[in-house]
Order: structure tokens, then C-alpha cells, then sequence
């Protein structure tokens, strides 16, 4: 395959800057990466906050975004063992890690000091080619959709972690906060798979009909249940052994500490910018509630979670748009207006 030596991609140079849609240079992969042909990506709700740049963590600038990119290798480092040209491959939120520090050496990459985040402090998939470490980039079979492989590198991979922070057992009950979204829409599939049962919570008909689709037992619209701890605890028998929360509401966040069972585990996903989890201590101690955080897998964790979807058992509800599109998507992801996942298609 012939390699070209510029490329279309979404730039932008300052934060919240305007989303360009431009002619950069095909990068060229260091004797440790891989150089992937993105056909697919996926838009992520950190992205929007990548452009925004309202996180506590630099982004580099000028900035190319995205982390939910699956491809085809074209070009490898003298180093890469891993790889073959040809392979299918995605690059993940997790770029690179040191390998040697103690969280790495545990298993634990994405908490690594000096980790690497794809569309965040190295260029990411929303160009046509990309970088990425060969260690950390997923292998995806060659029988599976790219486009719907897209949103697993992000969204399946972080909601999967999660349901496994969360250390439920078959048959319980759990509650997904901000069901209808890209990572809530997969969160419902992947405790489906696992065995759990699911209630789902957003607003809204339309995401109401998604989540009862993707196969929860329970759904709740906050925006039209006057007691919505009370209804959760009710339709649970008593509140969900577990709370994935994947909204970007600090309320509801808070909200899920209130409803959770006794013994209960309130799993935090969602990055909202300066929000705060609230627990009154006299009911905390009590219930022995547990909060956790969860962030995004390790790679056993995302080859597990690819593998789910290679085998048909979790799928991306998505709406496949162009690359020179995304800014559109970034102005409903403002107003919260998605339903499941935007993918853009690189070559369009």
C-alpha cells in the first residue's frame, strides 16, 4: 500500500479554538510503533473536553483528537514484533506507558505517571493516519466491522473495567447512570453478557426505547420520576448491588450513593469538569457503601472486551458521519443530545 504524505484530519490549535478541517503530514512511527490507516472512529465525550481543555491535564497544541480508532496497519518500527502490515489494529485512549513504574508492573498502565493519551497529549484517530504504541495498540480480528469496532476501544473497554470494579455476581441487580449514552448504550450489553440485570436511567423516550432495546429489565427517566431514588430502590427490591455511573451529571452521580443497597458499590466512569461526589457519612457507614473509580482497562481487560464484540455479543448503536462532519457532532455532544455513538468515517 502506498503511503501518502498528507492526510486529512480535524486540528484544533487553541483550546475550545476553532475545529479545522485540514491537510497535515503522515506522521512517521517511531522504532516502536505502528502507523495505523484509521478507517473509523469513534467520538468520545472526552474529546469534548480534550478541545475544551477544562480538564487539570495539559493537552498539547496544536491538537489532533480522538482515541476510538480502528484500522489497518500500513507501516511499523524496527522494533515492532507485535505487528503485521495488513493486521487490523486499535488505538485506544491509552497510548504508551513506561512498562517499569509499579502501577505498570501491576497491570495497572492507565495509571501509569507517564502514560501517553492518544488525542490528548499525542495526535489522535481523527486524521486518516495515526501513531500508536505497538505494546498498547489493540489487536482487533479481521473478521469484525471496523466501524463498529470503533467504539469498543474506548467506551466498551472503559464500561467493561467498570462492571468489573464493580465485582457483581449473576443475577444481581445493576444500575447504569446515563444508560442511553455511547458508553451506557454499551454498559447495558456487556452486564447483559455478564449475567447481570439491568437498570437503566436517563432521560428521555427516545433513549428510554434504546435501553429497553439493548435488553434492560428497568427503565427510568429521570426527567419525569418525581422520586427517583425511591422508584430505583422499589423496581431493585431494595437498591442495585452496584451503580456504574457513565453520566456527566455530579447530581446524579451523588444521587446514586443515596439509592445504592447496603454492601453496595458506586463505580465512577463519567468525568464531569469539576464535579464532586457527595455521600452523607452517618448513611455511608451504615449501608458500608463503596465508592470507587474506575478508569480505562488494562490490555487483558481490552482484548476481553473486543472479544465480546468478535463474538456478537455487544454491538455499537451508532451513526456513521464523515470526518469533515465532526464538528456538528461536537456541538450535540455541548447540548447532550446523543444517543448512543457517533463514529466518523475517516475517508469522507
Amino acid at each position: 500500500m502506498t503511503i501518502p504524505k498528507t492526510q486529512k484530519a480535524i486540528v484544533f490549535e487553541t483550546s475550545g479554538g476553532p475545529l479545522l478541517y485540514k491537510d497535515i503530514p503522515v506522521p512517521t512511527p517511531k522504532p516502536t510503533e505502528i502507523l495505523v490507516n484509521v478507517k473509523y472512529s469513534g467520538v468520545c465525550h472526552t474529546d469534548l473536553h480534550a478541545w475544551k481543555g477544562d480538564w487539570p491535564l495539559d493537552t498539547k497544541l496544536p491538537l489532533v483528537g480522538g482515541h476510538e480508532g480502528a484500522g489497518v496497519v500500513v507501516a511499523k518500527g524496527d522494533q515492532v514484533t507485535g505487528f503485521e502490515i495488513g493486521d487490523y489494529a486499535g488505538i485506544k485512549w491509552l497510548n504508551g506507558s513506561c512498562l517499569s513504574c509499579e502501577y505498570c508492573q501491576q497491570g495497572a498502565e492507565p495509571n501509569c505517571p507517564d502514560a501517553d493519551l492518544s488525542g490528548y497529549t499525542h495526535d489522535g484517530t481523527f486524521q486518516q493516519y495515526a501513531t500508536a504504541d505497538a505494546v498498547q495498540a489493540a489487536k482487533i480480528p479481521k473478521n469484525v466491522d471496523l466501524a463498529g469496532a470503533a467504539p469498543i476501544l474506548c467506551a466498551g473497554i472503559t464500561v467493561y473495567k467498570a462492571l468489573k470494579t464493580a465485582e457483581l455476581r449473576a443475577g444481581q441487580w445493576v444500575a447504569i447512570s446515563g444508560a442511553g449514552g455511547g458508553l451506557g448504550s454499551l454498559a447495558i450489553q456487556y452486564a447483559n453478557a455478564m449475567g447481570y440485570r439491568v437498570l437503566g436511567i436517563d432521560g428521555g423516550d427516545e433513549k428510554g426505547a434504546l435501553v429497553k432495546q439493548l435488553g434492560a429489565e428497568v427503565y427510568l427517566d429521570f426527567t419525569k420520576t418525581k422520586n427517583i431514588v425511591a422508584e430505583i430502590q422499589k423496581a431493585t427490591n431494595g437498591g442495585p448491588h452496584a451503580v456504574i455511573n457513565v453520566s456527566v451529571s455530579d447530581a446524579a452521580i451523588s444521587q446514586s450513593v443515596e439509592y445504592v443497597r447496603p454492601l453496595g458499590k458506586v463505580v465512577l466512569v463519567g468525568l464531569p469538569a469539576g464535579a464532586v461526589v457527595k455521600s452523607d457519612v452517618f448513611s455511608h457507614v451504615i449501608k458500608s457503601v463503596q465508592i470507587r473509580g474506575s478508569y480505562v482497562g488494562n490490555r487483558a481487560d481490552s482484548q476481553e472486551a473486543i472479544d465480546f464484540y468478535a463474538r456478537g455479543l455487544v454491538k455499537s448503536p451508532m451513526k456513521i458521519v464523515g470526518l469533515s462532519e465532526l464538528p456538528k457532532v461536537y456541538e450535540l455532544m455541548e447540548k447532550g443530545q446523543i444517543v448512543g455513538r457517533y463514529v466518523v468515517d475517516t475517508s469522507k
